[in-house]
């Protein structure tokens, strides 16, 4: 686990040593309560943090491959895992909620990510401005879940393999319209900065969902980014969270 503690040590006027600890950095483990139960999270805190300056803020949603309760395996794969390799790349505070077994973003795992995103800004120094949501998979749903939920909130949002619905598992989580939960999305999330990957030979979620969104966004006139991986089956994450174009794109925007 990436964790680093700072140790300093004073002597004082009578000679007798004083051990100040400084901020922790790297992973660390937190958690809160919704509904009398439980949720785990981890808050990833750059080293160079030290609480002297506001720094951006990334909410990242899990698929569901990382569901339980350990409170570990949420930041193993994505997000987490490109800041372990490169975390020169991520100067930000990181949130890593993790959902229940068997469960979705879309109802108390979605409120504790959210409550978690909440005690994360008032424990640490965070730019309000710079909010940034983003999800893989089942993740990426919940991406498009909170995303329309909480609209203004979020400065930017990185939806990697995510859907809106996926069948009877999954149904889309707006009510039909004549225009139909794409339109609809799309029309709320219009003045959003968006980014969405996704790989074309994707088996579990297919391409068609991330297309979908991209047509809607762009008829919305919304300012959408898209980038398809040739060849590229279900884990799109590993090139999208390393991507430095997208990064740099990240971290340059912000609400007005």
């Amino acid at each position: 686990m990436l964790k680093s503690l700072r140790v300093f040590v004073f002597t004082l006027a009578f000679g007798l040593p004083q051990v100040l600890l400084a901020q922790e950095t790297g992973f660390l483990d937190r958690s809160v309560t919704v509904n009398g139960a439980n949720h785990p999270f981890q808050v990833y805190i750059s080293r160079g943090y030290d609480g002297s300056q506001q720094w951006p803020v990334i909410l990242f949603l899990h698929g569901a491959g990382e569901r339980g309760d350990d409170g570990l395996k949420q930041t193993q794969v994505g997000l987490g895992r490109a800041i372990r390799l490169n975390p020169e790349r991520w100067p930000a505070i990181g949130i890593f909620p993790q959902m229940p077994a068997s469960e979705s973003w879309q109802g108390d795992a979605g409120r504790a990510a959210m409550i978690a995103l909440d005690a994360t800004m008032q424990e640490f120094t965070v730019d309000s401005s710079r909010q940034y949501l983003t999800g893989l998979s089942l993740g990426g749903n919940g991406t498009w879940y909170l995303g329309y939920q909480y609209t203004e909130r979020f400065a930017a949002l990185v939806a990697v393999c995510g859907f809106v619905g996926l069948g009877d598992s999954f149904p889309a989580f707006l009510p039909e319209t004549s225009s139909g939960p794409y339109r609809d999305l799309a029309v709320d999330l219009a003045a959003k900065s968006v980014w969405i990957v996704h790989g074309d030979a994707d088996s579990v979620v297919p391409v068609d969902e991330s297309r979908k969104m991209v047509e809607a966004l762009q008829g919305a006139g919304a300012e959408v980014h898209y980038t398809e991986l040739p060849g590229v089956g279900h884990n799109a994450w590993d090139a999208a969270y390393s991507n430095e174009e997208l990064i740099d794109w990240l971290f340059e925007q912000r609400i007005d």
